[in-house]
């Protein structure tokens, strides 16, 4: 049965496993973000400079290189609902390890945890997103992954305040001044507190993954397999630099779309805190600052609600090309302005930064077909982007925090290229199949 041509009750059950997806759109981005009110925790309890606290970080997304291969190959073998409930029980268990760090502490065992975590959650995302992808029309695949990624930003919403809540409102180095040195015991203390959050984490991925093995998910037609084999033969140079994925324009320069995207976006939320809590800035407590980015997140849910609604109608590449000049705009602001022009720039950076991963993905991924799976682990890969917020850290040690952020603005220049050039499909393959 063609994706694009299901029944009314198709679409319901469809529907129905939509809506359970989004719940690990949302625990996933929830997870991810937070690390951004974790960072300024772990800077304060270890003594960290910029680039360490920024390494925390790359030490997540590298996990995205490293996993996104293996978890499709996993996908390959399992399927994609158990490759699912796989990932969540990874989760809980790397949760379950930075209760164990945090009660040492140690900084070392905080990041083996966090690449853990990052490992589930590279599966749920190579299987998830070009799920969401395939199951409808594929011109709206933009539109509908858009609409379950704002699920996502609504994790990212309320992941700041809950840290800033059970973390930092509950740790000295949270509620104190900047500048304050803390003692040693303080900066135990600070470190136990982690340990009750990532417990109830851990219990909430667990009971999720509970409930998705449960449920009678519609399996996605294997009709990829054929593609493979005639791409098997030959050596692994050979097949490597045959392989049809190449010919396809968007997933080529969306890769790179993807993985620099990622260095903008993270790099604005792991240093959101650490700017706008400056004097000269927002002139407040970590705390405070903790909840402004829920604001920075928030923006990236409503955008996200709007762009899937305006890409029913207009072109999701338009939609994209827009949205990253506003991106550019806002964070030239932010780079030459103080005070609360500044810090209300950068938030809005968010609401710009809404649309980008699930467009690109989706313009990546377009006429694929039967490749789609393929395509999407390379995408997913690109997400180790992230890494390189240790190259902002650096800067930011070097010649200003504020001045770090022209990285930022740099990389908003390279989704405007992809969305006007680079996303145009070279090829087009015939769409999968839905069970």
């Amino acid at each position: 049965m063609d994706a694009s041509h299901t029944d009314g009750h198709s679409h319901g059950h469809y529907g129905r496993a939509l809506s359970l997806l989004a719940t690990l759109f949302f625990m996933w981005g929830f997870i991810t973000v937070i690390n951004g009110t974790l960072l300024p925790h772990l800077r304060s309890v270890f003594e960290l400079s910029y680039f360490q606290a920024a390494l925390i970080e790359s030490v997540w997304f590298i996990a995205y290189f490293f996993a996104s291969i293996p978890a499709a190959m996993l996908i390959e073998r399992i399927g994609y609902q158990k490759s699912l409930v796989t990932g969540l029980l990874i989760m809980a268990g790397g949760a379950v390890g930075m209760m164990v760090a945090a009660s040492i502490p140690s900084y070392g065992i905080t990041l083996a945890m966090l690449f853990v975590i990052a490992s589930g959650i590279t599966l749920l995302q190579v299987a998830a997103n070009p799920y969401v992808a395939v199951i409808g029309p594929a011109e709206t695949a933009s539109s509908r992954l858009n609409l379950v990624q704002a699920m996502n930003s609504a994790g990212t919403m309320l992941a700041p305040m809950f840290g800033a809540w059970l973390i930092l409102g509950r740790s000295k180095g949270g509620t104190a001044a900047a500048g304050t040195v803390l003692t040693q015991a303080e900066r135990l203390a600070d470190a136990h507190s982690v340990i009750l959050p990532y417990g109830i984490v851990a219990v909430v991925l667990t009971v999720l993954a509970i409930v998705i093995a449960r449920f009678p998910l519609p399996a996605i037609g294997a009709a990829n397999r054929r593609v493979r084999e005639a791409t098997a033969e030959g050596s692994l140079w050979h097949r490597f630099w045959n392989h049809p994925l190449w010919q396809h324009r968007n997933l080529v320069l969306g890769v790179p779309a993807i993985f620099i995207y990622l260095i903008a976006e993270i790099g604005v939320g792991n240093l959101f805190i650490n700017f706008i809590s400056r004097p000269d800035i927002g002139g407040m407590t970590a705390e405070q600052a903790g909840r402004y980015l829920t604001l920075l997140w928030g923006g990236m849910m409503v955008g996200r609600f709007v762009g899937s609604a305006i890409m029913q109608k207009v072109d999701a590449g338009i939609v994209l090309a827009v949205f990253s000049v506003g991106a550019f705009v806002v964070m030239g602001i932010t780079v030459v302005s103080s005070g609360q022009v500044a810090m209300w720039s950068l938030i809005l950076v968010g609401l710009f930064h809404s649309i980008m991963f699930p467009t690109i993905f989706t313009l990546g991924i377009r006429g694929l077909g039967p490749l789609t799976e393929e395509g999407s682990g390379l995408l997913i890969m690109a997400i180790a982007g992230g890494a390189l917020v240790a190259v902002q850290g650096w800067l930011a040690d070097r010649y200003g925090l504020q001045a770090s952020f022209i990285l930022t603005a740099v990389c908003e220049l390279y989704t405007l290229f992809y969305a006007v050039w680079g996303s145009r499909p070279t090829h087009a393959l015939p769409d999968l199949e839905v069970e």
